[in-house]
């Protein structure tokens, strides 16, 4: 950080004497903090909770804390500002324990590993995100605690099929599912407008009225909203059926974000230098997916196929770890290694990794690079696993 003493790895602050941004932190419903510096709010149990919203823009980051213990968390932070919520976290001499992605953003590079680099913190993310140097998996109704906070996660795929909500106390984290009068869309690769319906009535509105919702976006000026003022008035889902909300998310024809092309891919494998020259989506598109099963009938055929595991080292053997026989090649060495495979070139190739999305990046590679017979294994070794099939680890 310019003109700041270096953060050592261990912490995520050290004593920079830096004003915060400005500006209320919480709903407008809410009273205004009557001492100054750090915003404490009742959390569960009566615990204090420091909160803040960081970027004061459409993209939207969150940074909680735990007033007694001085232990932080930052939601769904932009690598653009990693400066800035350094600053904050010296400010307020907090150290920075979770740094949490509600989803695979496609509109901005995330900040999650730069933060992870410098301050040692752990990135959380759900089960289902494709990216490699997430420390802590979560699932469905799975917990982590924060000094005296509590944090619940909701798995609610629809906008991507990794997205998560997060409840802390009375504030929700709605990420790209439920926004303020509207919700995510769900025309990115592994979006499912029904899925999102599901989730948003099923769960989400399942909630007390009361619950605080603040999403990963607004672009109208809101601060936030609530649960029930969604459930009765969101302009998109509120009162809506299923049928009529699927019919209407695939037919919004909204523009792609502008960063797509430079975000999205680079968020789901964690490369943020020029090793990888991304494919097009068209290109991405047109890679053949192949289900688990039918790639383990494969594996007993006259002619099995070769499998190239673009993972990183430590996921290759790790806790999914491999189907036997895999050849490992993170894809971030792929287009330097690619000669390696030339004597497969006439052969069938299967991309693997965690989820299938760096693997199908992998095979639009290959495809460019003149390879004729190369396949995805779709869901990756997450799928795999689920349907039990062989592993090596």
């Amino acid at each position: 950080m310019e003109g700041a003493e270096t953060v050592p790895p261990s912490r995520a602050a050290t004593e920079v004497a830096v004003k915060p941004p400005g500006g209320s932190c919480a709903c407008a419903q809410e009273p205004s903090p009557q001492s100054p510096g750090a915003d404490a709010y009742p959390s569960e149990g009566g615990a204090l909770m420091l909160f803040h919203e960081l970027n004061r823009a459409g993209c939207k980051t969150y940074l909680a804390a735990c007033e007694e213990t001085s232990r932080a968390v930052l939601v769904d932070p932009l690598k653009d500002h990693v400066d800035r919520y350094l600053a904050v976290l010296a400010y307020y001499r907090l150290t920075l324990d979770l740094i949490i992605d509600t989803h695979t953003h496609a509109d901005h590079r995330s900040g999650v590993w730069d933060l992870r680099e410098l301050t040692g913190a752990k990135v959380v993310m759900h089960r289902r995100a494709p990216a490699p140097y997430i420390d802590i998996h979560i699932d469905d109704a799975g917990q982590l605690e924060l000094g005296t906070l509590h944090l619940t996660f909701m798995h609610t795929p629809g906008h991507t099929p990794d997205s998560t909500c997060i409840r802390i106390g009375e504030r929700l984290f709605t990420g790209d599912t439920l926004l303020i009068g509207g919700t995510g869309r769900t025309d990115f690769p592994g979006g499912d407008p029904g899925a999102q319906y599901d989730a948003i009535t099923q769960k989400l509105f399942a909630l007390p009225d009361s619950i605080l919702v603040f999403p990963a976006h607004d672009y109208r000026g809101n601060l936030c909203s609530t649960i029930g003022d969604e459930r009765r008035s969101n302009a998109r889902i509120g009162g809506r059926s299923r049928d009529a909300y699927i019919t209407l998310m695939n037919n919004l024809g909204m523009p792609l974000p502008t960063k797509i092309q430079e975000a999205l891919q680079a968020n789901e494998s964690a490369i943020d230098d020029d090793s990888v020259k991304f494919p097009s989506f068209a290109q991405l598109n047109e890679v053949r997916q192949l289900e688990p099963v039918e790639v383990d009938s494969r594996l007993h055929s006259a002619e099995p196929p070769v499998l190239l595991d673009v993972r990183e080292a430590d996921e290759f053997s790790g806790e999914l770890g491999h189907i036997p026989g895999s050849i490992l090649v993170p894809l971030r060495h792929l287009p330097e290694r690619a000669r390696e495979l030339e004597k497969y070139r006439d052969r069938e190739i299967i991309a693997i990794c965690r989820a299938g999305v760096r693997s199908t990046t992998a095979a639009a590679i290959l495809g460019g690079l003149g390879f004729e017979h190369v396949c995805n294994l779709k869901g990756g070794m997450l799928d795999w696993n689920d349907a039990r099939l062989p592993v090596e680890r």
